[in-house]
């Protein structure tokens, strides 16, 4: 049964008193009984979310039981899961911020403790923070993936996304899935958004400046080339607080550049380095942050290498990390954070800033559990009026879950499994191929799959399929080409996605190993090998390069479920491991583990 807000926080209050609360990152000298008490500190408050994936509605998610750290990131956050996550950020086991960072005992857990996010209870949480350090002195920013991962973000052009935090308030954000709609769809988004949308590393090509459609644009910056504004600067606190903008590097890589053929994206590490400098000796700022979506493992190498930058806000890679890494440079210092995703976390980070330095800081990122903040009103509304068009094809009843369907992982999930037996069962096909998104919600044990669902798992601006031969060399060159993007151990290397999901084909992998070389003994699920030379039969979704001929995704995934009503996976397509035996980065793995 889920616990009530009041049950919730009377067992939270015992706890404390009863000294059964650890002494944390969520357990200061004395633990507050109301677990969104966080005591004032400094000047300057700093409030942080990141790829909600238009999540307006409270959901469940299950954090990564692998998510796998090779060279310099072997065993550090992010790459640590489980108990060995709980242990390094001294995390009670058992409790609800366990729950809320881990995948342990997650089905009971989650009925435990009830759903999390839904933009009402995070504008209530937003609200109370924003009260209580006053007015002029907090900064809510966005890190991106907000516009895109839901049904109606789809059909309103994450119209619906900008009109949500325009009421939540999001003073800052920068973007990567909001550039997978047409470039006159993004361009109108921002322009309706309230707040500054930022991007320092987003160029007009040289060869579209002489006629660029978007010239009347207000944050194109003719003199630079820049398509965005690159920074802002904010007076917070009695403090002028710098926030440059670092969107996603691989957007026309990972996805289709069609969309936006006048932009070019890249990391831009010295292009950042040269607007720090800049902000730094022009604005004269006391705090310099950067809201990024490179992705953790790119921003901890970019703050190993670019100076003169306090924080970098995180997202991307869907990390909840309950404390900042603290990045040492050549000119000092910088924190790196994560929040997380799905609109389940926002991250606080109060901060003493003083004569243009960050003195101390403190911060929590924070649980947003449903069931112990109440639903702001006005948001609520706004949330049930803007589904109210689609809400039939919503909460059309599809399947049942037999077991807790998930995602998010370096290899197969069960939803993921979910849809790569639909591409196989509906097309016919030996051998299906599914993105390795990190979006994409749970649904529980006994929990029926609606068309929200559904949606939540495949909703992109690129959803077609398709059916068509590949031979076995071809099938290798795609998992070769994806493994080294998530395995590869120079972080500029990664794009951020976890690993190809596949159904119908078992193989060997070894995260440690070279590029081409990762990927062996491939074969079917009857045990027949996968020969180089041979064609087999191939269906998947979601090309990159031109568009597929197939329905969208999500109408073969509802064909399925309706065909099924009941949905158990038979078999978790996930490979053979080698050389992970120990790795901190894996628990509780579903397949077999051979060093």
């Amino acid at each position: 049964m889920t616990i009530s807000r009041r049950e919730f926080v009377r067992l939270l209050g015992l706890a404390g008193a009863a000294g059964m609360l650890p002494r944390s990152v969520f357990a200061e000298a004395k633990q507050p009984s109301d677990l969104y008490e966080l005591p004032k500190f400094g000047n300057v408050t700093l409030l942080h979310m990141t790829d909600c994936h238009a999540q307006l509605n409270p959901i469940y998610f299950r954090e990564p039981n692998v998510n796998i750290g090779v060279g310099p990131a072997y065993g550090k956050a992010p790459h640590i899961v489980g108990e060995t996550l709980l242990k390094h950020f001294g995390i009670k086991p058992g409790t609800a911020e366990a729950h809320a960072f881990s995948y342990l005992n997650f089905s009971e857990a989650a009925e435990k403790y009830g759903a999390v996010g839904g933009f009402a209870h995070l504008k209530t949480l937003v609200d109370r923070i924003r009260a209580e350090r006053g007015d002029g002195n907090t900064l809510l920013m966005d890190g991106g993936d907000t516009w895109q991962g839901s049904g109606t973000a789809y059909w309103t052009r994450g119209m619906d996304m900008v009109g949500a935090c325009n009421r939540l308030g999001v003073d800052v954000m920068t973007g990567h899935w909001e550039f997978t709609y047409l470039a006159d769809e993004v361009i109108k988004n921002v322009e309706a958004f309230h707040g500054d949308f930022v991007a320092q590393n987003v160029k007009v090509k040289e060869v579209s400046l002489f006629d660029y459609p978007h010239e009347d644009f207000g944050g194109f910056q003719p003199d630079s080339g820049l398509a965005f504004e690159p920074y802002t600067i904010k007076q917070v606190g009695g403090a002028r607080v710098a926030v440059i903008g670092q969107a996603f590097p691989y957007t026309p890589i990972a996805n289709p550049s069609r969309f936006i053929p006048d932009w070019t994206f890249g990391i831009q590490d010295q292009r950042m380095q040269e607007f720090v400098d800049q902000v730094r000796e022009q604005e004269s700022p006391d705090l310099v942050v950067v809201i990024s979506h490179n992705g953790m493992d790119v921003d901890l190498k970019m703050a190993s290498r670019v100076t003169g930058i306090d924080v970098i806000f995180g997202g991307h890679t869907h990390d909840g990390m309950p404390a900042p890494t603290e990045v040492e440079n050549a000119k000092g210092k910088t924190l790196v954070t994560n929040a997380g995703s799905n609109g389940k976390f926002l991250g606080v980070m109060d901060l003493d800033v003083k004569d243009g330095k960050l003195r101390d800081y403190r911060y929590r990122l924070l649980p947003v559990f449903s069931n112990l903040l109440e639903p702001n009103a006005e948001m609520a509304k706004y949330i049930e009026e803007v589904r109210a068009p689609y809400a039939d094809k919503l909460t059309e009843a599809l399947a049942t879950a037999e077991e807790l369907l998930y995602r998010r992982g370096n290899f197969n999930g069960t939803f993921d499994q979910v849809i790569c037996d639909a591409l196989r069962k509906v097309n016919d096909a030996q051998i299906s191929l599914s993105p390795g998104f990190r979006w994409g919600t749970t649904v529980l044990p006994g929990q029926t799959i609606t068309m929200d669902n559904v949606m939540d798992q495949t909703c992109i601006t690129y959803p077609e399929t398709y059916r068509r031969e590949m031979t076995g060399s071809e099938i290798k060159a795609i998992l070769e080409d994806v493994c080294d993007n998530l395995f590869n151990k120079d972080p500029y290397v990664q794009q951020g996605g976890d690993m190809v999901r596949v159904g119908g084909l078992d193989y060997v992998c070894d995260p440690a190993a070279g590029m081409g070389e990762r990927i062996t003994e491939m074969q079917l699920d009857d045990g027949t090998k996968i020969e180089p030379d041979k064609t087999y039969v191939v269906a998947g979704w979601a090309t990159v390069g031109s568009q597929a001929p197939g329905e969208p995704i999500w109408e073969t995934v509802a064909t399925y479920l309706r065909d099924v009503k009941t949905v158990k996976v038979e078999k978790l397509n996930t490979p053979k491991l080698k050389n992970v035996k120990g790795n901190p980065g894996i628990a509780a793995y579903d397949g077999e583990i051979l060093s």
